[in-house]
């Protein structure tokens, strides 16, 4: 080999680092989100007991599901109770398990309209409602309509032309799984209405101010369905003493005339651990979303005094796959892995991806993870395409972009 030959790999090799190292772009970054050291930092200086609640819902935002669900068990104290193998053959032998979405699809044909809860501070509910959207689409649903959504001065009224949240469009739509949502029912076809109050109020004005902003808008388009993903106690029907005698759901039914569906992902839902969570949980062992069914295939209701919910959804306890919580790969997200390694910052880090076209300054990210060190994995629950990649320390910025394959 001659020596210019060898000059000329040398020159290419250095080409294509220096090609390397400007795929990476310090940029000015609004970051929108705090890092755990934040987050304790913050529960630390209390001088108060912490609001666990707030804090589990915080943490939740971040993608860190495993934390929240610790905070929040902190929060309501679920008892710990030994179960008897006579207990457990007992469920077994009253009720058999089936997928939660295919029932809850065939049901939805009767109905015009389902209402459906979460746990603010649980993802994966977000996650199982973007999984019915398309198949309620066909059945006739096409109003989507959203507590969390701002409303009133606040409303984000350019949603609908834009075709992605943005972080002011509501506090919990800041999680990604809220934000992939209204993106998966945007695309499909969806038009998407905030129902919540615009007056400060809680308690019964809070249903009466709910309940009316859905029917004003039920009423306007009289031949569609309607679903309505709310938080945990709305989805209520019968006597809500806590909300004055009734909830969101229960007012609706007084308004419109119409039964609505009612489904709960909230009364049984998942703990921080398997001990602390409820006995179907412990009995069936769940691997997807499931509703029991009775020997009458009546489905497994909730009841509390006077008041219940249709339909109790049972989710599986998370299993974790490279750190991140195993319903994060459903939907069409891919696993897919970050190179992180030659990242000039300071650790710890947020890792963002957002859709390429979208703001990175304004837009909800399609996913989000903390990462320590430079010696840590990084991954990202991301659908087939190109996305834009920002790794933030909150000082520093930098975007790349990765295409998801």
């Amino acid at each position: 080999m001659t020596k210019s030959f060898y000059l000329l790999i040398l020159i290419l090799l250095i080409v294509s680092c220096q090609q390397v190292k400007k795929d990476y772009e310090e940029i000015d970054f609004v970051n929108n989100y705090k890092l755990k050291s934040e987050l304790e930092s913050s529960i630390k200086s209390d001088t108060v007991e912490p609001d666990f609640q707030s804090i589990a819902t915080d943490f939740s935002l971040n993608g860190e599901h495993k934390i929240a669900l610790e905070y929040w068990d902190l929060a309501f104290k679920p008892k710990l109770i030994e179960y008897t193998q006579t207990q457990f053959d007992s469920i077994n032998n009253l009720y058999q398990v089936i997928d939660a979405e295919d029932f809850i699809i065939d049901k939805s044909k009767d109905n015009e309209i389902v209402i459906i809860n979460e746990s603010h501070h649980n993802a994966s509910h977000r996650v199982f409602t973007e999984s019915l959207l398309k198949k309620l689409f066909e059945n006739g649903y096409t109003n989507l309509f959203l507590e969390a959504l701002s409303n009133g001065k606040k409303k984000d009224t350019l949603l609908k032309s834009r075709k992605y949240p943005i972080v002011k469009s509501g506090y919990y739509t800041k999680n990604p799984q809220f934000g992939n949502l209204i993106r998966t029912a945007l695309d499909i076809g969806y038009t998407i209405y905030p129902y919540e109050t615009t007056g400060r109020v809680g308690g019964a004005q809070r249903e009466i101010d709910q309940a009316n902003n859905i029917f004003e808008i039920i009423s306007e388009n009289p031949n569609k369905k309607n679903l309505i993903h709310c938080g945990s106690g709305h989805a209520l029907e019968g006597n809500v003493d806590f909300f004055g005698g009734l909830s969101l759901a229960g007012r609706l039914h007084k308004l419109t005339g119409i039964d609505p569906l009612t489904i709960d992902q909230v009364f049984y839902s998942e703990k921080s651990t398997i001990e602390k969570s409820n006995i179907y949980v412990n009995t069936f062992d769940f691997n997807k979303p499931s509703v029991l069914i009775d020997a009458d295939s009546n489905p497994f209701s909730y009841e509390n005094n006077e008041r219940w919910i249709d339909i109790v959804i049972f989710h599986p306890m998370t299993k974790y796959i490279n750190k991140r919580p195993n319903w994060l790969f459903e939907n069409g997200n891919q696993n897919t892995k970050i190179n992180i390694s030659d990242l000039e910052i300071e650790f710890p880090i947020f890792v963002l991806a957002y859709k390429n076209g979208e703001d990175i300054n304004t837009a909800v990210p399609i996913d989000i993870v903390e990462v320590k060190t430079k010696a840590n994995n990084c991954h990202l629950a991301l659908k087939k395409g190109i996305y834009t990649i920002v790794a933030t320390n909150g000082k520093k910025s930098i975007k790349f972009e990765k295409e998801a394959k």
